[in-house]
Formats: structure tokens, C-alpha cells, sequence
């Protein structure tokens, strides 16, 4: 990877299109309408490429794999016609499918054209990698560096597991080596699927009953949150960041040489924003998907556009369903239902025993009903 000789390099994030074999055709409609308006330099993928729960995907073994493969193939058929690199890390529901995050990364990712990145060694799962970025003028200098991280799964008894220390020290291990090539800390972005803990840092604690406050789940338990002050015009916080259940320093490492200036994640399918915590931006993107739950029409993709004579700042928006296809989808009832849908186990308690007490407050009026009369 290449800074171009306008010294510009664009960056597209694609994540949670969390697919089945048939894939839906607004999910297509709005990657290729992505990719033909930006054309970009590299294509970013933050997991849950595929949705591998349920029983969309049958089969073992090869039949498996080749099942997957094909929905893979033909949600990357948008960038690989175009001879567009791409990278790829991996979300919770990926491994779900029964084929391991490496496997998936080694013989189906890399079978495809210009798939980078090689997997960092001593990391068991697929989809942790460095992706340094030159200098336009040639000298082999890295100018800029993108880390991919797999964050991780669900965690046994609900929530979502602790990121894993092993990626951590093969950062820090990873970003000193490029300061000795590089002479310095080489500036860098962080893709990752699941949120860091410190994502709640940039929201802003309310009331209840403050206008368009989110509920919040597991550690942050009745708690309710609106957009930070740091937080952009535009932005959209539509569920609560479904964080690991443990903070084991993630954070803390990639913020405290200066070199990572913004993580991108994806995992909470409507919320679409960027704010600032210390020295970090923490950026959410929207999923793109239309098989699973989203955000309607504002489903989109995000550009991150980076510029070698300003190496510690980058241009940032989103392009959205709406604005590049139209409003019109092609399971209207569909999209309409999956977008009230809880979004978790956690939000679907609360909504389960309101139903619950409402239909119990029927029943008993009718039974004294039934007395009266």
C-alpha cells in the first residue's frame, strides 16, 4: 500500500453486512452504488462479514466451506471486479458458522484477488494484522499504518468476551519496530469489530427522561446516554455500545505512545458516529446488511481519507443507502419489523416482560369482565 501522487490514500470501512446464501439484493445495490462513487484505495472489512448463527448455513466439512465461500465471493464480487485490495478482520458472529476466523481468513479470504495482510504471528484467530502504507515519493518509508484487530466473540453466560492481551503486546511490539525502521512512531488507525470499553467515555450520562436518552445494558446497567459533547453534527446513537464485559487495557495501549490518532468499529448496527476520548477518536460505522436488523435506509459504509502532509489528521463521512440507491428496499415489512427488533438478549428482557405484563393486564380485565357481566 501506496500513498497516491496526490498524497492521498481513501480508506472504505464495510462492516456487519452479516449475510446469508441469499444474499439480499439492497445489501449488493448499496456496495457497488459505495464503491463506483468513492472508488477507493483499499477496502476495510470489521467483521460479521457473514451471519453464522442460525441455520442458513448447512452442511460440514467442505460442503461448509464452500457454502460460505460462495456468499463471501459474492459480497466482495463489488471490489474484486474492480481490482480494489482489501483487508479483513472478523466479528462474534463469524466462528458461529463453524469454520474458525483463520480458516475463513486462509482459504477462502486469500483464495479471492488482492486480498493483504498476513496474519500476526503468535495470535490464534484470523483477521489481526499490520498494514503499513508508503510514502508516495518512493523510499520505502512507511508513512502511515493501519492495524486490524480481532476483537473477539460472545462471551459463556451473555455479553462479549475480553479483548485478548496477546493482540495487545503484539502491538506494542509491532508499533516499536516500525518507530526503529521509521525513525519515529508512525501514525496509525485501528479497524476492530467489537467497541473498547472506553466507548462510553465519549457518550454522555442523562436521565431517563432526557429526550432521545439510550438504555444501556450489563455494566453500565440502567444507566441511559445521549452523543458527547465531542461528537460530530449528523452523528447517530441509536443502541447502547455493546462493549466486552472486562477492560483488560486495550485502551490504554494503543493511547499511550500518540502513534493510533482513531479506532473504527462496528458490531452495534445503527449507531454512526466519531468522538474523542484523550488523545483518541472512537469511531462507530453503520452495518450495511439487509438480512439482519440496521438502521433502514441510513445503512452505509464509511471513507476515511488520509493525506501525507498532514499525518496526524484524516477526513471522515459516511455515504448511506438513501443518498446512493434511493428509499425504496425490496422487503418494505421486513425492514420495517427487523429495524424495531431488539437488538440483544439484554434489550429483548425489558421488552419481553413489558408484552408480558400488558397481556396480563388483558387477561385480568377480562376475567373481570367476564365476572361483571
Amino acid at each position: 500500500m501506496k500513498f497516491n501522487e496526490n498524497k492521498k490514500f481513501k480508506i472504505m470501512q464495510i462492516t456487519d453486512m452479516q449475510e446469508i446464501p441469499a444474499v439480499s439484493p439492497d445489501t449488493m445495490a448499496l456496495l457497488e452504488a459505495a464503491v463506483e462513487a468513492e472508488k477507493p484505495d483499499l477496502v476495510v472489512y470489521t467483521g460479521d462479514q457473514i451471519k453464522g448463527y442460525g441455520v442458513t448455513y448447512r452442511g460440514k466439512g467442505k460442503e461448509l466451506e464452500n457454502a460460505v465461500a460462495k456468499t463471501i465471493k459474492k459480497l466482495l464480487e463489488p471490489i474484486t471486479k474492480r481490482g480494489i485490495p482489501f483487508a479483513v478482520t472478523f466479528g462474534n458472529h463469524d466462528r458461529q458458522v463453524g469454520i474458525s476466523n483463520k480458516d475463513q481468513f486462509l482459504h477462502i479470504y486469500k483464495s479471492l484477488p488482492n486480498c493483504i495482510g498476513e496474519q500476526a504471528e503468535g495470535i490464534d484467530e484470523g483477521g489481526t494484522c499490520c498494514i503499513p502504507i508508503e510514502s508516495s515519493d518512493g523510499s520505502g518509508k512507511d508513512a502511515f499504518c493501519l492495524y486490524l484487530f480481532d476483537s473477539g466473540t460472545d462471551a459463556k453466560g451473555g455479553g462479549y468476551e475480553p479483548f485478548d492481551t496477546k493482540i495487545i503486546e503484539w502491538y506494542k511490539k509491532t508499533r516499536d519496530k516500525l518507530k526503529e525502521k521509521n525513525g519515529a512512531y508512525v501514525p496509525s488507525i485501528v479497524f476492530q469489530h467489537i467497541p473498547l470499553c472506553e466507548y462510553y467515555n465519549v457518550l454522555k450520562r442523562v436521565k431517563k427522561s432526557h429526550k432521545g436518552a439510550i438504555r444501556a445494558f450489563r455494566t453500565h446497567k440502567n444507566e441511559y446516554y445521549i452523543l458527547g459533547d465531542t461528537c460530530r453534527k449528523g452523528d447517530m446513537l441509536c443502541e447502547p455500545p455493546s462493549i466486552p464485559n472486562k477492560n483488560t487495557g486495550e485502551f490504554d495501549a494503543i493511547s499511550e505512545k500518540g502513534d493510533v490518532m482513531a479506532v473504527f468499529v462496528g458490531h452495534d448496527h445503527k449507531n454512526s458516529f466519531v468522538g474523542r476520548y484523550k488523545n483518541v477518536d472512537l469511531g462507530f460505522t453503520q452495518s450495511c446488511g439487509f438480512n439482519v436488523y440496521g438502521n433502514r435506509t441510513k445503512r452505509g459504509v464509511r471513507i476515511i481519507t488520509l493525506d501525507e502532509n498532514k499525518p496526524g489528521e484524516y477526513e471522515t463521512y459516511t455515504r448511506t443507502f438513501d443518498e446512493l440507491v434511493g428509499t425504496k428496499v425490496q422487503r418494505p415489512v421486513y425492514d420495517y419489523l427487523s429495524s424495531k427488533a431488539p437488538e440483544t438478549v439484554d434489550a429483548a428482557i425489558p421488552m419481553i416482560a413489558k408484552a408480558v405484563g400488558i397481556l396480563a393486564a388483558i387477561i385480568i380485565i377480562i376475567v373481570l369482565l367476564i365476572k361483571l357481566l
